[in-house]
């Protein structure tokens, strides 16, 4: 092992990087929400419900002055009906402040103690002008000698340019339903720095997080400034996690496809080849941070500013037990035990699909030599992974090179990036099953994937649906958070907020695999729509694109039949995929002839009926 055995340099993100000033640079806005429920608990204490959870404060204006001081708490959690938890653990929020006076008619907010992490450091700076702001739902208010009808109390929320009216979702199960409705809420609240955050308590851009944000983001929204700048920023300020590091590539071929802009793609080909890490390549493909390739010049061409601080190799978030000394719900924390030898399979399927999608990249650059270069590449690699990281005796992943333990992760990442050859998918995927939920919040966005791509779809509904335990989204409903949370308890990890925009993959999941609606080519020119809906008797969605909106309906009829209403823009055409096992297929009441799998629609509204 060399001196820079270790790709990442965790203090780089804490202390090297420029602080960013929003000022006059992007679309950040404040709506005002009224409340949704005021309970007096007592003379002068009135408790607050404002329905969800925003980034902000609370601006309060009375008709009356008042020469007493008030206490004013804010906070995501309840302890108890009516009563804010002021001790919520983890890096759930609150914050107790006090009100000087009142002046008749002056809208006035408390003034919050910052926090040190989230305003330190690498932390995107919020303006000036907006002040300390935490998320919250919950005020309570102690003193109030005026009348509270003679007050105004409003939630200040803060956030990023937002069309709420872009995307919606409906459908026959109500618990998807509310899952898809916070996840959306989450993208908007978590906006709020004009950047893709992990949550408040680092306030940090990383790649991972950013990846599953932007993915969930372009499924409710065709704004796409956000995700640009976010992009922008990794291209000199990577983190240390190798596995987050390979998630660059990822973002920039994601904008490319939802928005058709080439400029990105151009401008930064030479960074996203080196993001690949092909430099750390031994000579029967595969790659590992341990490489003696690993060099000083080669980390700091990367885009880290130091090249002298060692840390942990790429685990999937938060580690074990023994990593952290953490006292844990589970030994193996939410990486199921998975075994993090020097070349490990996760990071080689990372590789891969970065190889694979830099072929493409080149093609859309008119890079020939280099399509050619990535696709061997990509070929090699995948023959290796499944020749020296497969136990053909078991027929699924092992954790690495010398392991001997098969975890969740190791597989489902192969799944996901279509690598695993053809005759082994079926007991890839039985093992997959056989773990149910045993990754991160972040880790499922890839064990979705994988399900919906491999002819899983109703036991991926069923993961994202399931409201038993506590390591599914309905928890995080059921705890009382109204964003998505960063693991699925405190028990997981017991630092972990309740505002992780990389908790939303069911929403883009829903959007992308579910219904199956995602680019074809650059741009939406041609979409692709490819439905399995499983068990759901009926379903709605909206999907915001470049090009305008996709609307389509489902309803699934009593004698075997199915009906969609698909209505596109007229700018755009649209690839149908036929669902499996149908028998005979009518487009705007007219029979198809044959066994089509796919067929195109054109702008406007069109029938489908599918009889099974």
């Amino acid at each position: 092992m060399t001196k820079y055995a270790s790709l990442i340099f965790f203090l780089i993100v804490f202390f090297n990087l420029n602080a960013q000033n929003l000022d006059e640079q992007f679309d950040l806005k404040n709506t005002f929400i009224q409340p949704e429920n005021i309970i007096q608990i007592n003379d002068g204490h009135y408790f607050i419900d404002f329905g969800k959870a925003y980034f902000g404060t609370i601006e309060i204006t009375s008709k009356e002055s008042q020469s007493d001081s008030l206490i004013v708490h804010l906070g995501e959690k309840l302890n108890g009906v009516s009563h804010i938890d002021r001790n919520p653990g983890a890096t759930i929020r609150y914050k107790r402040a006090k009100l000087n006076a009142l002046t008749a008619n002056i809208p006035t907010s408390p003034k919050l103690e910052p926090y040190k992490r989230n305003t330190t450091g690498a932390a995107i700076r919020l303006p000036d002008s907006v002040g300390v702001i935490i998320p919250f739902r919950y005020c309570e208010i102690e003193n109030l000698k005026v009348p509270i009808e003679s007050i105004t109390i409003r939630q200040k929320a803060l956030h990023n340019k937002f069309n709420d009216k872009a995307s919606s979702f409906s459908s026959s199960n109500k618990t998807m339903d509310a899952i898809w409705e916070m996840c959306k809420h989450t993208i908007k609240a978590t906006s709020f720095t004009g950047y893709y955050v992990d949550g408040d308590r680092e306030r940090i851009p990383y790649e991972a997080d950013a990846y599953i944000n932007q993915l969930s983001h372009y499924s409710v929204d065709n704004e796409y400034a956000m995700a640009r700048r976010t992009n922008a920023y990794f291209i000199d300020n990577p983190t240390w996690p190798t596995e987050w590091l390979l998630h660059t590539v990822l973002m920039f071929y994601t904008d490319y496809m939802y928005t058709g802009d080439i400029v990105p793609l151009k401008e930064h080909y030479e960074n996203l080849k080196l993001k690949t890490l092909m430099d750390l390549e031994r000579p029967d493909g595969l790659i590992s941070s341990q490489s003696p390739n690993l060099t000083k010049a080669l980390v700091l061409k990367l885009g880290f500013k130091k090249a002298d601080t060692k840390i942990k190799d790429i685990i999937d978030w938060p580690p074990a037990q023994k990593d952290t000394g953490w006292k844990l719900a589970t030994a193996e924390g939410e990486r199921d035990g998975y075994d993090i030898v020097p070349v490990n399979t996760v990071i080689n399927s990372f590789y891969y699909y970065n190889l694979k999608l830099m072929s493409e990249i080149a093609g859309f650059i008119d890079n020939k030599e280099d399509v050619i270069f990535f696709n061997k590449k990509a070929k090699k690699v995948k023959e290796t992974i499944n020749t020296i990281l497969f136990d053909s005796e078991k027929g699924i992943y092992i954790d690495g090179e010398g392991s001997t333990h098969s975890a969740l992760h190791a597989n489902m990442l192969p799944l996901a990036f279509d690598l695993v050859p053809e005759e082994h998918i079926a007991s890839v995927t039985k093992f997959i099953k056989s773990r149910g939920m045993a990754c991160s919040v972040y880790g499922a966005q890839y064990l979705l994937e994988g399900l919906y791509k491999n002819g899983e779809a109703q036991y991926a509904a069923r993961l994202i649906t399931d409201t038993t335990g506590d390591r599914n989204w309905w928890n995080m409903i059921k705890s009382g958070s109204t964003m998505a949370m960063e693991a699925w308890d405190v028990k997981y990890k017991p630092n972990t907020d309740w505002n992780h925009a990389w908790g939303t993959a069911p929403l883009n999941v829903i959007t992308r695999y579910m219904w199956g609606i995602t680019p074809k080519t650059a741009g939406f020119s041609v979409a692709q729509i490819k439905p399995q809906l499983g068990d759901l008797s009926f379903s709605s969605i909206k999907v915001p694109t470049k090009v305008g909106f996709i609307n389509a309906d489902f309803k699934k009829n009593k004698n075997n039949t199915a009906t969609y209403y698909i209505t596109i823009p007229n700018q755009m055409t649209a690839e149908f995929i036929v669902p499996e096992k149908s028998k005979k297929v009518f487009l705007n009441k007219k029979r198809i002839k044959g066994n089509k799998a796919s067929f195109i629609l054109e702008g406007g509204t069109t029938s489908i009926e599918i009889i099974y």
